[in-house]
């Protein structure tokens, strides 16, 4: 598949989509998820792309939705669903069921719909889907320890590419390989001529290093982990509630997990976790361990009487000798025991090995001093020792880790996916279970059938709207009342048409239809046209007189566009048009007597009739009675007056007069 032969994808587009591992089998599946992880391309925008390679797909002209007002039907009913969904993926999935003409993108979506209505959504479920989001590529990788080193250009090149989380330097020999590790803590060479090469400084040889880059830069699998952590525990509880199928091991993913902290690190290693603390805690610690020392000594002293000889007062003083010399000949018990406390609180806080608690005494010297004083050089050889540890220990971890959860990566995307493309499932079944939806049915014959109906696009909440029946085979009039109901029927079958067309569950109880190869819907004109527009009106309809087989096309009050006389005129010459070529057609009408004998054909004319009068409110049957010219709504209020003075006359009216007004009906 060509990208930029797809609807909508210019040059620019196309390359983006090209950095994608397969973008031709994206575009062909209308995989909204994958062509959003292209560079620059939102889910909205993928949504777009997805319909015009779907078209593509199906070799689908488009133009299916003819008229504003047609699209706009289409617009509300998505929104309908839409409402239906928890994420915004499957908003923007939505967006791709478009309806078609063609038999094999109808068929295709039927399939899933089919797999949805049967679904009945977990409210477990629904409730992990708010944290689904669609897998995201980290991009802000960078491990600054470490480097690779290569001699050749072309190698080079290629581990930038493929390592790009690590700098990538050209050395001559080994000589540049032992000044980069004077720069970097760990230098990978990854040419085989340096195996064996013996230079100061952490270098390693690894000429597998572009094959194997998770076990090279660990953090890369930990960092696409951490960024999507919160998404794929969400996914793993939608497939435990829903009781999705996966090959995924979901308990060791949730295990790999839950060793991850949010910043890539590793976490829940108590070892880990003490040297880390350690490293971070030890001045603080000796500090402490100083304070004890200290307080011990001050106590001592306050508690011991010290006497001096004048001979002995004498000789310190000539020796220059200070306090130190004094605790050392006086309080050297006290003094030991002293240290030996700083010792042993700096050992307990930091929770000291041996080996670190034999470094750790050093700290504190033998010779008394007051107050207290540490050795800065052994400070410095416990942390080096301790910072050293962890680092081996974070980065054998990290790399354990990171080897476990690399080969579930595409386990774990796929949970997500699935996760995103069960909202989608789920918001076709949640519609179809609220309108009681069932599948259409396509056949040969012309026009459609249905029972049952309920439009989706009513304001008033589903159990008050009462359900519809209608069929209409080739052309019809339908009348009716004011406010009886004749645009909510449009409506209705415009609805049943799109969404039956999209591949989509249709409210109503069965639907029987053709394959319409378009849908024109005119809505209700507001006034009376200008010349201007009338003629561009009537051009239209010249058009889909011609070109309008198959098609089904839908008009409210045609009469509004100009004079009553005139209308009907027009509207009978369009109908015998559309007839003639074998399109369907339903046009509401208050004129459909005249447009009935005006017309050349015997026109079929349905009325959605009113019952009578309640409080001044209009009873109606919903759905449209064939060939049956309904009463308008003045014959009504006349038959009610009529009524009412045969009961009890009005002594002002004269008698007969509503009589005499309802005879102008009937003739």
């Amino acid at each position: 598949m060509e990208l930029e032969s797809i609807p909508g994808v210019g040059e620019k587009t196309a390359r983006a989509l090209a950095d994608l591992e397969d973008p031709e089998d994206a575009l062909r599946r209308g995989d909204v998820l994958e062509l959003s992880r292209a560079p620059g391309v939102s889910q909205g925008r993928a949504a777009r792309i997805a319909r015009g390679a779907i078209r593509h797909e199906h070799d689908d002209p488009g133009g299916f939705l003819g008229t504003d007002r047609a699209r706009e039907i289409h617009r509300e009913l998505l929104a309908v669903l839409e409402e239906l969904t928890v994420t915004d993926y499957a908003a923007a999935r939505l967006e791709t069921f478009y309806p078609s003409p063609r038999r094999s993108r109808i068929e295709e979506v039927q399939s899933l719909s089919r797999a949805a209505i049967d679904r009945e959504p977990d409210p477990d479920a629904l409730a992990a889907l708010k944290a689904v989001e669609p897998i995201v590529e980290p991009s802000d990788v960078r491990v600054r320890d470490r480097c690779l080193a290569t001699t050749d250009a072309g190698r080079y090149a290629e581990a930038r590419e493929t390592i790009p989380e690590l700098s990538v330097e050209l050395v001559e020999d080994a000589r540049g390989l032992a000044e980069l590790a004077r720069g970097y803590a760990t230098v990978i060479a990854i040419d085989e001529s340096f195996a064996g090469v013996d230079v100061d400084g952490d270098v390693r040889v690894r000429a597998d290093a572009l094959e194997a880059p998770t076990e090279v830069v660990p953090e890369r699998p930990l960092a696409f982990f951490a960024r999507n952590r919160e998404s794929i525990r969400a996914a793993i509880a939608v497939h435990r509630a829903a009781d999705l199928g996966t090959e995924a091991d979901l308990d060791a993913l949730e295990d790999g997990l839950d060793r991850l902290e949010a910043d890539g690190t590793v976490a829940g290693d108590d070892e880990l976790d003490r040297l880390t603390d350690a490293v971070d805690d030890l001045d603080a610690a000796i500090s402490t361990a100083v304070g004890v020392a200290n307080d011990r000594l001050r106590a001592a002293i306050r508690e011991r009487d010290v006497t001096i000889e004048g001979a002995d007062l004498l000789s310190l003083v000539e020796r220059g000798a200070g306090v130190d010399s004094l605790l050392s000949r006086e309080l050297a018990t006290e003094y030991a025991e002293a240290i030996a406390a700083a010792r042993e609180r700096l050992i307990e806080t930091l929770e000291l090995a041996p080996e670190e608690a034999d470094l750790a005494s050093r700290i504190f010297g033998e010779e008394p001093t007051f107050p207290v004083e540490r050795d800065e050089g052994a400070v410095g050889r416990l942390r080096e020792e301790l910072t050293a540890a962890r680092d081996r220990r974070a980065t054998r971890l990290k790399r354990e880790l990171a080897a476990d959860l690399a080969a579930r990566r595409e386990p774990a995307e796929g949970l997500v996916a699935d996760a995103l493309e069960l909202d989608v499932e789920y918001a076709i079944a949640r519609f179809a279970h609220e309108y009681d939806c069932t599948m259409p049915t396509f056949v040969e014959d012309v026009g459609f059938a249905i029972e049952g109906g309920r439009c989706p696009l009513l304001e008033e909440p589903v159990e008050a709207i009462e359900p519809v029946d209608y069929a209409v085979s080739e052309v019809a009039l339908l009348s009716g009342v004011n406010s009886g109901g004749k645009t909510s029927t449009l409506d209705l079958v415009a609805s049943v048409v799109v969404l039956a067309h999209a591949g989509l569950p249709v409210p109503a109880d069965e639907v029987r239809l053709q394959r319409f190869e378009a849908i024109h819907y005119h809505e209700k004109s507001q006034g009376t046209l200008d010349a201007g527009a009338f003629e561009a009106t009537v051009r239209g309809f010249a058009e889909l007189a011609g070109d309008g087989a198959g098609s089904l096309v839908l008009v409210d009050e045609l009469e509004s566009i100009t004079e009553p006389g005139a209308s009907a005129k027009i509207v009978a010459g369009v109908l015998e048009a559309l007839a003639e070529n074998g399109a369907t057609a339903v046009f509401v009408s208050h004129l459909a007597g005249e447009i009935r004998e005006t017309a050349d054909f015997p026109v079929t004319v349905d009325g959605i009739e009113a019952v009578g009068l309640v409080d001044g409110e209009l009873e109606v049957e919903r759905s449209p009675v064939k060939d049956h010219l309904a009463r308008s709504t003045p014959e009504l209020i006349v038959e009610k007056l009529a009524t009412e003075a045969d009961v009890s006359p009005a002594g002002s009216v004269e008698p007969g007069f509503y009589d005499r007004l309802l005879e102008k009906f009937e003739d």
